[in-house]
């Protein structure tokens, strides 16, 4: 499977690419008021308000600053009852393109992150999959998307 990589701090993670509808450079966001920490504002895309999710505060780490090589990648987050939304999330050190073997995928035991996936060893050393639908709390889930809920 091929798989987009970025780094949070030294630790290697990826998103499949079949989640992933376009990869952005950083732009200014807009504050939410009452977010989370780990939101990091919503993205004007074409008149579009997009919630955008910075991994690297999901995932405990505060990020240092936006870096040359930070992307706000676009994916469609499901809803329940199955409608989607549009999702941004902050990548910092997006590395590239991957290939990840499906038979090299074991479970990485994280217990309380279920949006951290599979982890996979590469020549480039372990690499955790990033699970788009998996990363939003219900509570989250509909302060972003209250419409989409109602």
């Amino acid at each position: 499977m091929k798989v987009l990589v970025f780094q949070i701090g030294a630790d290697r993670y990826a998103l499949r690419l079949a989640a992933i509808a376009r990869v952005l450079p950083v732009a200014a966001l807009k504050a939410i008021a009452l977010a989370p920490p780990f939101v990091a504002g919503l993205l004007d895309l074409h008149g579009e308000p997009v919630p955008v999710i910075d991994l690297s505060r999901l995932a405990g780490v505060i990020p240092e600053q936006i870096w040359f090589d930070t992307r706000i990648v676009l994916a469609d987050y499901p809803l329940p009852g199955g409608a989607m939304a549009r999702v941004g999330l902050l990548a910092e050190h997006v590395i590239g393109v991957d290939t990840v073997n499906d038979a090299d995928l074991r479970e990485s035991g994280v217990a309380g992150a279920p949006f951290l996936g599979q982890v996979a060893s590469t020549a480039h050393g372990l690499l955790q999959l990033v699970e788009v639908d998996q990363l939003l709390a219900p509570e989250v889930c509909a302060l972003l998307f209250p419409q989409a809920l109602a």
